[in-house]
């Protein structure tokens, strides 16, 4: 019998063979919604708190606080609960207000802010109290060092380590540098491929930050090359995604897909993964799928 903690991780991975032309050209899609918390920032949340369990970073009576936009707030949520420990989570109030019940659900408390920059700066400032353990998924190793204990050899392993090219949203970041870690140890010629916004666009999961609040997790030495994604390609690859391969994923997950489809009309050959971040229906009330 499996503990729902037992249940992060594993996830399928699934050919995406209608969206491009390039036949000689494999295209993946790493199926995260598939976690039990709905989406790729499980691994990250629960590696976070199990290691500060651990360590003894978390002591009886302190609450945690984390900074969200909504995935990571839901996955610490969910894994905060089974540790009977409180939660409360920063995030911004143009947040899909399916994110902010479900979290409720889990019992977190819920602080709406207007950016996610003023939530990173509200949940450093309670945390400086002492009253609060601040994970801060985007200062903290056991982010990234979650992708590459699971993410990354998952990958290599369901590929027969036949992968040639990574292809990942960038938000924390956290999911391409763990898995980047561990693909280049087992073939260094393999490319990373990270996806951000162009200027102007926002894609909720994929982010330009400004340099203040760059995560200190990013280390761009780990990533080959960086596309950039308009938000009006990730829409429209995101509602292709569903009715063409039958894949109901968020935006960032269009973004990725989309980056991967125009990687593949440059290569001779190649088998390319891209993360599949979330499930779609954590947008349903957003315009995602339809004005």
């Amino acid at each position: 019998m499996s503990t729902l903690l037992d249940l992060v991780g594993n996830t399928p991975l699934v050919e995406l063979n209608k969206l491009h032309t390039n036949k000689n050209v494999r295209i993946y899609g790493k199926l995260e919604g598939n976690n039990p918390g709905g989406s790729v920032k499980d691994r990250a949340a629960k590696n976070m708190i199990e290691s500060a369990l651990k360590r003894g970073d978390i002591q009886p009576g302190m609450k945690l606080i984390e900074a969200t936009s909504g995935n990571t707030g839901i996955a610490l949520a969910m894994i905060a609960c089974l540790y009977n420990l409180e939660i409360e989570l920063a995030m911004p109030a143009n947040s899909t207000r399916e994110r902010v019940l479900t979290m409720e659900a889990f019992g977190a408390k819920v602080t709406l802010t207007k950016s996610i920059e003023e939530a990173r700066d509200y949940a450093v400032d309670k945390a400086a109290t002492g009253e609060y353990i601040l994970l801060n998924q985007f200062e903290n190793p056991d982010n990234y060092l979650a992708h590459y204990k699971s993410t990354g050899p998952e990958i290599y392993r369901d590929t027969q380590g036949e992968i040639t090219h990574f292809v990942s949203s960038m938000g924390t970041t956290g999911t391409i540098m763990g898995t980047s870690m561990y693909l280049k140890e087992q073939n260094p010629h393999i490319q990373i491929v990270g996806c951000q916004p162009t200027e102007g666009s926002s894609i909720p999961g994929i982010r330009r930050w400004p340099e203040a609040y760059r995560p200190k997790i990013y280390q761009p030495e780990r990533i080959d090359r960086i596309m950039d994604i308009s938000e009006e390609e990730a829409v429209a690859m995101t509602r292709k995604l569903a009715k063409i391969e039958g894949v109901f994923g968020g935006m960032s997950s269009g973004g990725a897909v989309a980056a991967s489809i125009r990687l593949a009309e440059e290569l001779q050959e190649g088998v390319i993964v891209c993360i599949i971040c979330d499930r779609g229906d954590r947008y349903l009330s957003s315009n995602l799928f339809g004005e």
